[in-house]
């Protein structure tokens, strides 16, 4: 790869050992779309159960719901990371999941509390006035409208996640960024690795976010067909 050499600047990018190390690093990335994939559905599941906590009629189970998100709201996710790793003393996976589950969960909870008041309350009088049970009426009715208001706040939180995922090399999780942080060390040439990771990332978060971009025109087009 002599040509990469006219891509070096002297001192600040050496572009021949970005492109030795570009296979190592990336062998990381699967493992970091897979923590994205079921962090992703993980922290909306619960966030979902959260916010019918919050919205409940229950004085307890809404001041448990508050507390929750209250707390991960609150509390930076690499000391959750911490706790569940060294505290709880899981295992490095397990504990990156349910970090990056718990964390993004509460403020998915307020994202959707949010979101159903967007829901038009005449869609809850037609539902009642059907006889439609609370939670048929929650499932079928009203969280798929919330759905597509929230849908830009998901888009963010995707983003945030996937490069969130970098903090699992801090508990020795092999992803992209650990495979990179290897490499950085065992080459000396920090800023190279560096520079390079960073480019990735932002190139996964461009693919990321054009799937955002087109969920939203799909589901707005749906909506609007309907």
């Amino acid at each position: 790869m002599g040509w990469a050499k006219f891509l070096s600047i002297p001192g600040f990018f050496d572009a021949p050992l970005a492109f030795r190390s570009l296979p190592t690093i990336l062998s990381g990335l699967p493992l970091s779309l897979l923590l994205l994939i079921i962090c992703f559905t993980t922290s909306n599941i619960v966030g979902i159960l959260v916010m019918l906590l919050r919205i409940s009629k229950s004085r307890v189970l809404s001041w448990i719901a508050r507390f929750y998100i209250s707390f991960f709201r609150g509390v930076p996710l690499l000391v959750v990371l911490f706790l569940t790793y060294f505290g709880i003393n899981m295992d490095a996976m397990p504990a990156a999941i349910v970090s990056f589950t718990v964390v993004p969960s509460a403020f998915l909870a307020e994202y959707y509390r949010s979101a159903l008041k967007g829901v038009g309350h005449s869609q809850y009088e037609s539902a009642e006035a059907l006889g439609l049970p609370y939670h048929t009426m929650m499932m079928y009715v009203i969280l798929p409208q919330a759905f597509r208001i929230v849908l830009p706040s998901l888009g963010n939180v995707m983003l945030d996640m996937f490069k969130g995922t970098s903090l699992a090399a801090m508990i020795t999780v092999s992803e992209m960024f650990m495979k990179a942080k290897i490499v950085a060390g065992a080459s000396q040439d920090y800023m190279t690795i560096y520079i390079e990771i960073a480019v990735i990332y932002w190139l996964v978060c461009c693919v990321l976010g054009w799937i955002e971009h087109w969920s939203e025109d799909y589901f707005s087009f749906s909506s609007t067909d309907e």
